[in-house]
């Protein structure tokens, strides 16, 4: 009765860690990597497309991303999303690959990159505490209507506890990895 809510509480908190990662991943560091254009979203036969499927995204080397797409009639729409992306990128078109050339971040940048990643690391944080709010509420119905004792239902609560500070550690953990990613010069 109680491993299912235990399992399911891993799974929700698994999965709000795992979308934290997605998130993070997007934001710019003083690095090119692919997921930084992974889902810019590129106008294809009148339908918003995200980039990877539309392009091969490959980095040559720390300061470039090289897009190649396959449809050559393309071209033009992904450099106009480029642009308009809050990346501040300046791709350069050559007729079959895209450019896209990564400008080192001031510091004043960088900055404000840090402060994001930690408002999604706390939006995560928040994810966590509502879903150990949610199951402990669960827990203390089931033991209200007899379904399990006082004491499997305190010994679950302390479980829950401490699963979701395992996932806040994780979370914060992503988020310094970040940090120290966006502030390396």
């Amino acid at each position: 009765m109680i491993q299912p809510q235990l399992a399911e509480a891993e799974s929700r908190m698994q999965k709000s860690v795992d979308a934290l990662a997605k998130e993070i991943q997007t934001i710019r560091t003083g690095r090119a990597s692919p997921s930084l254009v992974d889902r810019i979203a590129v106008e294809y036969y009148g339908n918003p497309t995200p980039l990877n499927q539309l392009a091969t995204i490959s980095v040559p080397e720390a300061r470039m991303i090289i897009i190649q797409p396959w449809d050559r009639s393309v071209i033009s729409a992904v450099e106009k999303a480029l642009q308009k992306s809050e990346l501040g990128l300046n791709p350069a078109n050559d007729g079959q690959i895209i450019r896209v050339p990564i400008p080192p971040l001031n510091e004043e940048r960088r900055r404000e990159y840090v402060r994001l990643v930690k408002r999604h690391a706390e939006a995560s944080h928040v994810a966590v505490r509502n879903i150990r709010r949610d199951h402990n509420d669960r827990l203390k119905a089931m033991e209200k209507e007899k379904q399990v004792s006082a004491d499997e239902s305190r010994r679950a609560i302390e479980q829950l506890q401490k699963l979701a500070d395992r996932y806040i550690a994780r979370v914060d953990e992503l988020a310094a990895r970040k940090e120290g990613e966006i502030m390396e010069v």
